[in-house]
């Protein structure tokens, strides 16, 4: 079955008036915002536009996922390899609700995402009518904007605002809620995109004077540090980044969601920030003069206590977002703007540097690291395989040019480290919600935004079995993803917690877990499992060449930890490497 559709030359904007059902409004609107690919599950309050999609099955391909949630994790795998508004829809109630999860995670990753919804009939709202559920109300903590539509006149207009505050400034996602009446009512239809919201302004005006402030920082600074996020990605912005960085010799540091902006063998890229980032800019932050943020939001994750957070630095934050700035770190020179426009005005005010001496401290802090954690996990002498060398070896295969995505755990953190990119939009994760579940499904939508791109699943055993059910989906689809569980029968991340804070009094984090490759067998998927070292290469290769989805487990140590480490509540400069 085909991934992709083809775009359908009538795109129904600018055409004549015609009298058409709300249903198929709904269907045209997708149409005309360039949608080809949608994920959902079909119930009693949206069966008026899936008859649609049903005649207008050549211009959209709709994707049944097997549960809800699974549709808004492929919407937002889609929408973060490709840059795109994911889109995925839903029934009234239950069906609705099981949305809110991969909403949630939308939200506070800043991913475009369109949800539609049906909607009991408009006379019985608030009646408590069967599968009626306030979705508006329960979803507005979590959507950068919601509506519900009563008549179908309201639709195209409604659509079209939607598709522009999802994708415009910080994107974020929209739900749409549905009654079926106004499915079912006709109306003059015709549609206009939207290309601006009375009151919204989603890209703040650059102001000239804080990029001097900022470029005379950044000029006088003798230990200055570059900690990138998602914000360089979201704003095309990869080669203005990539410019600032080489112009100015600054070592650059990424979260966990800005990895993949830059190459990471690239000579100034130093490393992860955070909790189990990398040593050497985990540790230089406390120590650097100024602190150069660019397109992150300074999540706890990465600052540690916060009190003690790069106090002795001058803070320059590049950021789109006014909520961001002064919300978690003060901020010395605020730089509010669009992050290709910033970078791209600020470079000819800075002038071309190296610090060769300040570089070294990271490359010696580098080798600390190598030497007490990073040997162990690439090139370990004990008998049990590591996390680490799998990734390894897939980066060995991949070569840098695949899409890893990952779930939440020990394995999403290995995987994070060490995984290599030479390639933008190449690291797919659940950040800020730290959603488990989230990987096999994303890898479903990434790998149908980019069918020429490998797609690979890198899975704990417990995620794994939250989203399982989305085999079915791979199976009806065809999509190749390819899926590696690290299965070391724990629930991962919390048995270290436990381990290392609770006096290793492991409750209910040890899994009984099924055979996995019997599971993958039954879904007609190709699946292997091994576990010794020597099978390692073979069988990676075996799975990164195989031209349909692929199920790979691989049994690593059960107990092994995951360092460097920041404990909870502690400085970036207290962080562990045993």
């Amino acid at each position: 079955m085909k991934l992709k559709t083809k775009t359908q030359k009538n795109n129904y904007l600018n055409s004549p008036v015609e009298n058409i059902s709300g249903a198929e409004a709904v269907v045209r609107c997708l149409i005309a915002e360039g949608i080809d690919i949608i994920y959902g599950y079909p119930g009693g309050a949206i069966m008026p536009v899936y008859d649609e999609f049903y005649k207008y099955h050549k211009e959209i391909y709709h994707v049944l996922t097997r549960h809800e949630q699974g549709a808004t994790h492929a919407a937002q795998g889609y929408a973060r390899i490709s840059g795109k508004v994911g889109v995925a829809i839903a029934t009234s109630g239950p069906g609705a609700t099981n949305l809110i999860t991969g909403i949630a995670d939308a939200q506070i990753d800043s991913t475009p995402m369109v949800c539609i919804t049906g909607q009991v009939p408009s006379h019985l709202l608030g009646s408590d009518a069967f599968q009626e559920t306030d979705i508006v109300g329960i979803s507005t903590p979590v959507t950068k904007w919601n509506h519900q539509i009563t008549r179908s006149e309201e639709i195209p207009e409604v659509m079209a605002k939607a598709f522009y505050i999802a994708r415009s400034g910080r994107p974020g996602p929209v739900l749409i809620d549905i009654t079926k009446d106004a499915q079912f009512e006709s109306f003059d239809f015709t549609y206009k995109k939207c290309d601006g919201v009375r009151s919204y302004n989603p890209v703040p005006d650059i102001q000239y004077d804080q990029l001097q402030l900022a470029a005379e920082l950044i000029n006088s600074a003798k230990k200055p540090l570059i900690v990138w996020g998602q914000g360089v990605i979201l704003g095309n912005a990869e080669i203005e980044f990539k410019n600032l960085v080489e112009k100015t010799g600054i070592p650059a540091a990424w979260t966990i969601m800005g990895v993949s902006a830059i190459d990471t063998a690239h000579p100034l890229n130093v490393g992860m920030v955070g909790m189990h980032g990398n040593y050497a800019p985990n540790i230089l932050t406390n120590e650097c003069d100024v602190l150069i943020a660019i397109g992150m939001r300074f999540d706890d994750r990465v600052t540690g206590k916060l009190a003690e957070y790069a106090t002795q630095a001058k803070i320059i934050h590049f950021e789109i977002d006014p909520a961001e700035i002064n919300k978690n770190v003060k901020a010395d020179v605020p730089v509010l703007g669009d992050s290709k426009q910033s970078l791209n005005k600020i470079l000819p005010l800075l002038n071309k540097n190296k610090h060769s001496l300040w570089l070294n401290k990271f490359k010696n802090l580098a080798k600390v690291e190598f030497d007490k954690v990073i040997k162990d996990d690439l090139y370990p002498t004990k008998v049990g395989l590591t996390m680490g060398e799998v990734i390894k070896e897939i980066n060995n295969q991949s070569k840098g040019n695949a899409a890893i995505v990952s779930d939440v755990g020990q394995h999403q953190m290995i995987a994070c480290r060490y995984a290599e990119f030479t390639k933008s939009r190449g690291n797919i994760t659940s950040g800020g919600l730290g959603t488990m579940g989230f990987a096999l499904p994303a890898a479903i939508g990434a790998k149908m935004a980019s069918p020429e791109r490998e797609v690979v699943a890198v899975i704990g055993d417990g995620g794994y079995q939250m989203t399982i059910q989305e085999l079915g989906t791979i199976f009806q689809t065809k999509a190749a993803v390819k899926i590696v569980v690290l299965n070391n029968d724990f629930l991962g991340m919390v048995r270290q917690w436990q381990q290392l804070f609770f006096d290793k009094r492991y409750a209910s984090t040890e899994m009984t877990n099924p055979d996995f490759v019997t599971i993958a067998k039954g879904y007609h998927i190709e699946a292997k499992r091994i576990t010794k070292r020597e099978d390692l290469a073979d069988a990676v290769k075996e799975m990164m060449t195989s031209d349909e989805a692929y199920f790979l487990e691989v049994c690593v140590e059960k107990e092994a930890n995951v360092f460097p480490m920041i404990p909870s509540g502690a400085s970036v400069s207290e962080i562990r490497l045993e």
